[in-house]
């Protein structure tokens, strides 16, 4: 996982503002690989509709993936004829690797993309960045799994299109709607620090943008869509399948470990609504309140069935010294992830030890009642021994959450933060790189990115030939 920028958080969101500037407000990518008959009626297309309903200015940007047919041609040409439209070639192939290197040097504040087949109507194009463009959201995705989106496709698209998104709902606890869908956007300040941390350069592009970027608090906004199947489709399904599956274990081996700084993505605190506080309630009780009851029921069925498995081979003590052991290291770092939001692993071993004491705590009172009930009946039936532990780990949850909220994992104060932490980042400027132009493309200088658009980080961004959008 690429972890080298070193920003702060980002700034609150903003309406673009209505000044005319030399930068377009949208700039929307089309990848392409082979794909000398479609391009063109393509571009024309959408240049029509934008050009007649679309009330900012826009560019569209024609991204070739090392296309080996008469692509680079026709791109070249649509460059010259129609002053919105820029052409880049890259000589790899791979479309997250394209999406990335045409993000990373535009100097339009909201990107965008579709696939060239333009199944997707274009009608949603608007509702689309609209979000964006007014500050209410950080990406925004076409949806054709919404209940109100029109979808004509086959069966087996239909299939394995709903089955892919219920394993990232499952594995990746993702809460939006189709990952897949080639109709997406993103603001470019997001992007800016968003596309360092995705790892992927092929089609699980899109899931890992927006994986990350649902992790990190950000505002997914979703509009449905009409979408008809492009039956004449080159994707090749169980190639794509199976580099997605692979997809989503690293990237959820990368957040079970707190190996991305998803914090560089969060907003300053108060630009969420559900950051204000109200008067008499501690901000957060309410979520918090939510994923530790959450927690403590899985946690309590798990030492359940652990106290049970050791319960037949020790006596109740030490089988419930183990089963609380084993479940309190296990519900500290769900706490600490889920109900507290602490990500990383800085201060990860403290935050463990002092969820050993209050696990000791749980213990003594556990311990205790089960000490009690051998001394009021003798020899107590298993039934009965379940019974008050289920009583006494009531009585150790609520203790439990109370230390953990005001004493493992206290709330920070907006003046305690660093200054980095508050300030609005900046990103530095830099220029991409050149090089010549391929006798596909016409010669022209790379267009130099906005002062606020860095480089691309990645050792694998391809160099790329393009004209000067006009």
């Amino acid at each position: 996982m690429r972890t080298d920028t070193s920003w702060g958080t980002l700034p609150a969101r903003e309406h673009l503002p209505v000044e005319v500037t030399d930068a377009p407000v949208l700039d929307v990518t089309i990848p392409v690989y082979n794909e000398e008959q479609d391009l063109e009626p393509c571009v024309r297309r959408l240049h029509q509709h934008l050009a007649r309903t679309f009330p900012y200015s826009f560019r569209i940007t024609i991204a070739d993936n090392a296309s080996t047919d008469r692509t680079p041609q026709v791109a070249a040409r649509l460059d010259t004829e129609i002053p919105e439209v820029r052409a880049y070639r890259l000589e790899q192939k791979g479309r997250g690797r394209a999406l990335r290197t045409v993000w990373s040097h535009s100097d339009a504040p909201v990107l965008a993309y579709m696939d060239v087949d333009l199944s997707t109507d274009l009608n949603a194009l608007l509702p689309l960045v609209a979000p964006l463009i007014s500050g209410h959201s950080d990406l925004a995705i076409g949806s054709r799994l919404s209940r109100s989106a029109r979808v004509v496709r086959g069966p087996k698209r239909e299939f394995i299109s709903r089955a892919y998104n219920l394993i990232l709902k499952s594995s990746l606890s993702a809460r939006f709607s189709d990952a897949q869908c080639g109709f997406k956007a993103i603001r470019r300040d997001v992007a800016q620090r968003l596309l360092p941390m995705v790892e992927d350069t092929g089609w699980f592009f899109d899931t890992e943008m927006l994986v990350l970027a649902e992790r990190a608090g950000l505002r997914i906004h979703e509009v449905p869509v009409d979408w008809i199947d492009d039956p004449d489709s080159t994707v090749h399904i169980v190639k794509t399948a199976t580099e997605d599956l692979k997809g989503v274990w690293r990237v959820g081996r990368a957040l079970a470990v707190g190996a991305l700084p998803l914090d560089r993505l969060a907003r300053p605190f108060g630009d969420d609504p559900r950051d204000r506080r109200i008067g008499g309630v501690p901000g957060g009780l309410a979520r918090q309140l939510v994923g530790f009851c959450f927690v403590g029921a899985l946690s309590t069925l798990f030492y359940l069935l652990l106290y049970s498995g050791f319960r037949a081979m020790a006596s109740p003590q030490l089988a419930n010294a183990a089963a609380l052991l084993v479940s309190a290291v296990a519900n500290t770092a769900a706490n600490r992830r889920l109900t507290f939001g602490v990500r990383g692993r800085e201060r990860a071993v403290r935050h463990q030890a002092q969820g050993l004491v209050v696990f000791a705590i749980g213990l003594a009172l556990t311990s205790g009642s089960l000490a009690a009930l051998d001394t009021a009946t003798g020899t107590p039936s298993h039934s009965a021994e379940l019974a008050v532990l289920i009583a006494a780990n009531l009585a150790a949850t609520v203790l439990r959450f109370l230390l953990l909220r005001a004493w493992v994992f206290p709330e920070r104060r907006t003046d305690d933060l660093p200054a980095r932490d508050t300030a609005p980042a900046t990103a530095p400027a830099s220029a991409p790189p050149t090089a010549p132009a391929s006798s596909a493309t016409a010669a022209g200088p790379v267009p130099s990115p906005a002062s606020t658009s860095p480089a691309p980080t990645s050792s694998d961004t391809p160099d790329l030939d393009s004209r000067t959008a006009r």
